[in-house]
């Protein structure tokens, strides 16, 4: 048996069913005897409607003969609360026949096919598979070792089904990004709203719906906090501190502060006294 292929009782990703794989605890599904025909109604007596008297197995069903899913598992739940009232768990194999041998006239094949169909294609049943070591009776008592294969089966689909999950998330940011990308665009071009669309290669309509969305989605993201860590121009060191303090030759700098301590060569002015320095004598 492929480690691909669901394993017996276990039923594939209700993304992609298998029409050929058998339903999940799958039992004869011959049809039974035919009834016996009601006697006709006497004279004067109205006919008795085939659904005045409701049982278990109809109230699961829907009027237009689809099952009631949802119905047959909080039936399953109010019966077997030790299997199917808490999280999912490996259910024992054939358990379909235990149900109808513990609950006789409660379900029909149909609908107890189509629960487990579901429930044991659910992600949450699938992670189960895969940290369990046991499979469950109806009583939440062990009930035989779950095999290797069946717990990498369910692997490789958790596997599949991340990725598809994973390359939609991708596709949808992508057509985020690309929206917001269009609104921007839109609201800085100086282009009537048909060059517009024709420069974007789109329809009228197509590019209302797109910016419609885009506005959408922009009002959906949260505001953006303002950032206060940028320095001032110029750095702190120099902002806020005296005129010369921070560069060479200013106050208490160095050489170049104590220019006026200097000697001054012999036969020269001072400086800014408007004197020239005199030549010296050749």
């Amino acid at each position: 048996m492929s480690s691909s292929t669901p394993p017996q009782g276990e039923v594939s990703s209700p993304e992609s069913p298998d029409p050929k794989a058998p339903a999940a605890d799958a039992v004869d599904t011959a049809p039974s005897a035919a009834a016996p025909e009601p006697a006709a109604p006497e004279a004067g007596e109205a006919p008795i409607a085939a659904d005045t008297v409701a049982t278990p197995a109809s109230a699961a069903a829907k009027a237009d003969g689809r099952v009631d899913v949802q119905a047959v598992a909080a039936k399953l739940k109010e019966l077997f609360p030790a299997l199917f009232g808490g999280g999912a768990k490996p259910l024992k194999l054939r358990v379909q026949a235990d149900i109808q041998e513990r609950a006789p006239g409660q379900f029909t094949k149909a609908q107890l096919s189509a629960f487990l169909r579901r429930y044991t294609g659910g992600t949450g049943y699938l992670i189960a598979l895969t940290r369990a070591k046991t499979r469950f009776d109806l009583d939440g008592q062990p009930a035989g070792e779950l095999s290797d294969e069946h717990r990498n089966a369910a692997q490789e689909e958790l596997t599949r089904r991340r990725g598809i999950t994973e390359a939609r998330r991708a596709e949808e940011d992508r057509g985020r990004q690309e929206r917001a990308q269009l609104l921007r665009d839109f609201s800085r071009t100086t282009l009537t709203p048909a060059n517009f669309c024709a420069l974007k290669g789109l329809t009228q309509e197509a590019l209302d719906a797109q910016l419609k969305l885009a506005r959408e989605e922009e009002a959906q993201q949260p505001p953006r906090p303002e950032r206060n860590d940028r320095p001032p121009r110029g750095g702190d060191a120099r902002r806020g501190s005296p005129r010369g303090e921070g560069r060479p030759g200013g106050p208490g700098q160095g050489p170049r502060g104590d220019r006026g301590d200097r000697p001054r060569r012999e036969g020269q002015g001072r400086p800014g006294d408007g004197r020239k320095p005199q030549r010296p004598p050749r």
